[in-house]
């Protein structure tokens, strides 16, 4: 039988802190004046995505279920941090790790809350349009 040494588990651990890091540096770049539309739309989509708590693929599913976690999420971070510039990106990663972990917490909350309004807004009009446009009984 293999056995993990600790090694193996804090360099998941490191990797998870970075990843929180970066998103943490993309909510910051995302308010930043100094980044461009583009830039910011994609921020905001990978910081949404990663406070969500719906994701393209449920954490149920064995295997996969992560992997859209360990594929897509780095992957979004990359394009979005390819798309801000290398000095705004520098200042909002140190303004990330400089960050009080009460205003990480209060900043993710607040992420959250808007993404899942977000996702309410959604349903409550696929539920509204759906049944106009497939003339559903009232009561679905």
């Amino acid at each position: 039988m293999m056995e993990y040494g600790s090694g193996w588990m804090e360099r998941w651990k490191t990797r998870v802190r970075v990843l929180k890091m970066e998103v943490h540096a993309l909510l910051l770049a995302y308010r930043d004046p100094r980044v461009p539309r583009q830039a910011k739309l994609v921020a905001a989509l990978v910081v949404a995505y990663a406070v969500s708590p719906i994701d393209l693929i449920p954490d149920f599913i064995p295997v996969l279920g992560y992997l859209d976690d360990l594929i897509i999420l780095p992957l979004g971070i990359l394009l979005a941090v390819k798309m801000i510039p290398v000095e705004v990106m520098e200042d909002c990663r140190v303004r990330a790790g400089e960050a009080s972990p009460e205003k990480k917490k209060s900043s993710a909350v607040i992420g959250a809350v808007i993404v899942v309004v977000a996702w309410m807004i959604i349903i409550v009009a696929v539920v509204v349009f759906g049944n106009k446009m497939m003339n559903w009984p009232s009561f679905l």
